[in-house]
């Protein structure tokens, strides 16, 4: 297998790692949520199905239903906002799918950005493994992933290679084929699905380059040529950008420019599947005699995939391990790293910390961000930058210089596509749900029809027949599955919202070891406090509240009768957590634990 996929794309064997568990999850929410056997079972109509990507940046995932065929398109993860303590990712519900595993004819990968692949190794598996379509790179990231969680999963993929952009698939009633966009990592692709009814139009994730390196600009004129009704599914994040994009060549011109005067080294902080711009940055760097160190396991993971793909060739000598890069003068060393959106396990927030191994930032240092913020990240990415302003005096960005040329497009990107596709219907996808109303406007704008335009919610089910298309009152089960160390869905609301409270006001544990013949407490009640007060410099309110456990359980216990322990320990947390709550304007988690002797 090897060896045919070498010969096809130049692939190579590839290392793995050890993995993750996964746990079963049974989803909680959706009062409206379709059955299990949904009445249009057999029906000839397609149905759209966004599981994810319609109400955040992130856990991208949408389901093609005609029939009994299904394909899915990306399975991606949603970092964790701030309201989720300890939470790693967020990924889709794949409720809907369950019980239709053998309807799946295949799962397509539009690129190999974790929002759009982060999610596959778990939900492949619960899916019983369904062939998976996607470019090579694209596919060689997954398997990786896959890897990482279970190791010799990968050899359960039942893999289709898109050998070029003129390859038509057949998916039962759907015909698959592909068409080429611009985004910021290699081998993203467009998808066209064709179906009796309509064919679907999807770019994922994508922008209009004006001025690209070495290829052509990209028209999107041939797709209004497409078998009607044509539905374009265009990612919104876009519309709310009124900027004139950065164009590659201005961002590069900037960069090297920098690369270039630098009196010191130049550490450049940017996504590790930016391939095409490390490449750029190599050869740069090759023509002027610097030498490059990659930092970061996923950079230098996804420069050892492309280039055994043969889709970058690293110019002999340039590239250095890191620990080699004191043997060189400062100005002739470029160290290209990731962590620009502040991971705290990544390279430049642990060189910032001073944790780093071999690099410590100088003041003489260029550091650049060549990158955006992605959005939820501001602080963290604001945090970053205010620590490297304190260390060094060369600190580039793009509020300051266009160093980074963004893979989404703007307002005039959407109503260029929307002009040369001229697409029936339009669904806004991939954004939160004012970037989704916004790109509806610029539909409107356009001249498409309100009731041409659809715009979904997670779990929303957008019907097509011949004559019409709406969003069915049903719905899909939407709602977040967490992912937390190596369980899946087993941190649901309500441990969530545990977790909430903890971090607000801390626990208060009572101790109560209780008489059984008598009723009262023995001794004085046990204290532990958690995130709430120390205890050293509580004494006064400790020793009030241990009277009121007295007084609370000698109330409770009755006179001789026979105690109900439950009632007794729900008194003591009520009624604490009132008098705590009187006294501190503060609610902790009240945790009582009571023993009978």
């Amino acid at each position: 297998m090897l060896k045919q996929i070498k010969k096809s794309f130049g692939i190579t064997s590839l290392g793995s790692t050890q993995g993750k568990q996964i746990k079963h999850f049974t989803p909680t929410q959706n009062s409206k949520n379709i059955s299990k056997t949904p009445f249009w079972r057999g029906e000839n109509a397609l149905r759209i199905i966004p599981l994810g990507g319609c109400e955040e940046v992130g856990r991208n995932m949408t389901v093609f239903e005609y029939g009994q065929d299904i394909v899915v398109l990306d399975m991606g993860l949603q970092f964790p906002e701030e309201d989720m303590p300890g939470i790693d990712y967020v990924i889709p519900n794949i409720e809907y799918l369950k019980g239709k595993e053998k309807n799946i004819k295949a799962v397509i990968f539009s690129h190999g950005h974790l929002d759009h692949i982060g999610a596959a190794p778990i939900l492949l598996k619960k899916l019983n493994n369904p062939q998976v379509i996607a470019r090579p790179l694209t596919l060689e990231m997954i398997k990786h992933r896959l890897e990482d969680f279970d190791k010799g999963s990968s050899k359960k993929l039942k893999t289709t290679y898109i050998k070029t952009l003129q390859d038509k698939i057949d998916l039962g009633i759907f015909k698959l084929s592909f068409f080429q966009i611009d985004h910021a990592i290699m081998d993203a692709v467009g998808v066209i699905l064709e179906t009796p009814v309509a064919t679907i139009v999807h770019p994922g994730d994508w922008t209009i380059e004006k001025d690209p390196i070495g290829r052509d600009v990209i028209h999107y004129n041939h797709l209004a040529n497409l078998k009607r009704p044509t539905i374009l599914m265009l990612e919104a994040l876009g519309a709310i950008n009124s900027k004139t994009p950065v164009t590659e060549q201005e961002m590069l011109g900037n960069i090297n420019k920098l690369i270039g005067q630098a009196p010191g080294r130049t550490i450049i902080a940017t996504f590790s599947s930016q391939i095409e711009r490390i490449k750029q940055i190599l050869d740069f760097a090759s023509h002027t005699g610097k030498k490059v160190a990659l930092d970061g396991f996923s950079m230098k993971l996804n420069i050892e995939l492309a280039t055994k793909l043969g889709y970058i060739k690293t110019p002999k000598g340039v590239i250095i391990p890191v620990d080699k890069a004191h043997d060189y003068p400062d100005n002739k060393i470029v160290i290209i790293c990731t962590g620009a959106q502040g991971e705290e396990m990544a390279a430049l927030p642990r060189i910032i910390a001073g944790n780093h191994k071999y690099i410590t930032i100088k003041k003489e240092d260029t550091i650049i961000f060549s990158s955006s913020v992605i959005p939820g990240n501001e602080r963290t990415v604001q945090r970053v930058k205010d620590n490297i302003y304190r260390l060094s005096d060369n600190v580039y960005h793009n509020d300051i210089m266009n160093v980074h040329a963004s893979g989404h497009t703007n307002i005039d990107g959407i109503k260029q596509m929307l002009s040369e596709v001229k697409p029936d219907y339009f669904i806004p996808v991939y954004g939160n749900h004012f970037m989704l109303k916004e790109c509806a406007r610029i539909a409107y704008g356009m001249g498409i029809r309100k009731d041409k335009v659809f715009v979904p919610d997670n779990g929303s089910i957008i019907k097509f027949t011949n004559q019409k298309g709406e969003v069915l009152k049903e719905k899909a089960p939407s709602n977040y599955v967490f992912v937390d160390g190596l369980g899946v869905g087993d941190v649901g609301e309500i441990v969530l919202r545990d977790r909430q409270m903890l971090a607000e006001d801390g626990m208060f544990v009572i101790v109560a070891i209780i008489d059984r013949q008598t009723g009262k407490v023995k001794g004085s009640p046990d204290i532990i406090s958690r995130g709430f007060v120390y205890l050293r410099e509580s004494k006064d309110l400790l020793s009030q509240t241990r009277k009121k456990v007295v007084e609370i359980v000698e109330k409770t216990t009755g006179h001789g009768t026979a105690v109900n322990w439950s009632y007794v320990k729900d008194e003591i947390r009520n009624k604490v957590g009132d008098f705590l709550f009187a006294k501190t304007e503060r609610r902790p988690m009240i945790l009582p634990v009571v023993i009978e002797v």
